[in-house]
């Protein structure tokens, strides 16, 4: 099984994951005691090495919470959840790095989506006024091409390290601009463990399954740095799937997203137009019940609404054919507007603070 990590499809059998690439699955003990709906709901489906930052978390002890976006698109739905679980772990006592990734964008993207390093630098102010408006701070945040000398420095001491051999062997391929955006990638994963910044100390970065390939080239490069870095942790998330059948959210496949710069109303109606897992009449429905378990309405509520016990009685209304799609669609799109709305208000203070930071002081 191959994962193309700039792919747009649906990674089908996760089950391969655990036993073709070592991943682990988070015991129930994790799941139970880190109060968040990402692990409550079986959003996060495994890991490599948790435990080292689980115990910092429980003892409240420091640890490095890094990770990132590349610039290339609006930011929808399917990013969210990345960034509510960093948001988690900056909440227990990460030190924080989220990296804007506008020269990662801009490489690693055709010239038919990104032309120019300037079309990526204004994704990531989109991009990052919706990270701040989401709840993080601008002490949170970086973006790549205003890092500092020192880590620009570590990006090519990192490009020792690696081989042609090793490269194609994880990635199939030797595309020259994504050679460049790995070394960037495992540059932002690894140089918050350098002694300029915290040392060495464990991290942890969420990603969706189709990054792991990323995680496991630099879980390999931390030991044959001179640093003595922790390999890093990574938390792997299943993708919020996009309105349409067979897809993810992407945002270079629009009509499967709702973004969070769409106008309410917008969303609102791409809810109302989803693929659902309900009958073909209202009496089947009615007699037959629907199936939530493929039903990408239904699934946007598993990723983002935050009642539990609310969530849990629409799953099973919907099996017993008490609820019918119509009725679901208007709950989560009433869900989604509102939330925007709110969303949006925020950003009538973020977007400035955004252009700051991507530009440097205006």
């Amino acid at each position: 099984m191959g994962i193309d990590p700039w792919g747009s499809e649906i990674i089908e059998d996760y089950e391969k994951l655990f036993t073709e690439f070592g991943l682990k699955r988070i015991p129930e003990e994790i799941r139970l005691n880190l109060k968040h709906l990402s692990f409550e709901r079986n959003i996060v489906i495994g890991h490599r090495d948790f435990e080292k930052v689980y115990e910092r978390v429980i003892s409240k002890r420091p640890f490095i919470n890094m990770t990132g976006i590349a610039t290339s698109g609006e930011l929808h739905f399917g990013h969210k959840v990345i960034i509510d679980l960093f948001k988690f772990f900056k909440d227990n006592g990460g030190r924080n790095y989220f990296a804007i990734c506008d020269i990662d964008a801009y490489v690693s993207r055709p010239d038919s989506r990104i032309p120019s390093l300037e079309v990526a630098k204004k994704y990531a102010v989109e991009n990052l006024s919706h990270v701040l408006a989401l709840g993080l701070d601008e002490k949170d945040v970086y973006v790549q091409s205003r890092k500092e000398r020192r880590y620009y420095e570590f990006a090519f001491e990192v490009s020792k390290k690696i081989t042609e051999s090793t490269f194609r062997a994880i990635y199939g391929h030797l595309d020259l601009g994504k050679i460049a955006a790995n070394l960037l990638q495992y540059a932002d994963i690894l140089h918050p463990q350098l002694p300029e910044y915290e040392g060495k100390m464990p991290s942890i970065t969420v990603i969706a399954a189709e990054q792991d390939p990323h995680m496991r080239a630099v879980r390999d490069l931390a030991t044959r740095l001179p640093y003595d870095f922790e390999p890093p942790s990574a938390l792997i998330v299943v993708h919020l799937s996009g309105l349409k059948a067979g897809k993810k959210m992407s945002k270079s496949d629009p009509e499967t997203c709702i973004f969070l710069g769409d106008p309410p109303k917008v969303a609102a109606g791409k809810i109302m137009n989803a693929f659902t897992g309900g009958q073909p009449t209202i009496a089947e429905q009615k007699r037959l019940g629907g199936n939530p378990n493929v039903c990408k309405v239904y699934e946007l509520l598993k990723f983002n609404y935050p009642f539990s016990d609310k969530l849990r009685k629409i799953w099973e209304d919907c099996i017993a054919g008490r609820i019918v799609c119509g009725d679901c669609k208007l709950f989560t799109a009433e869900f989604v507007e509102k939330f925007l709305e709110s969303h949006h208000e925020k950003l009538k203070t973020t977007v400035e603070v955004a252009k700051r930071i991507v530009y440097g002081e205006v």
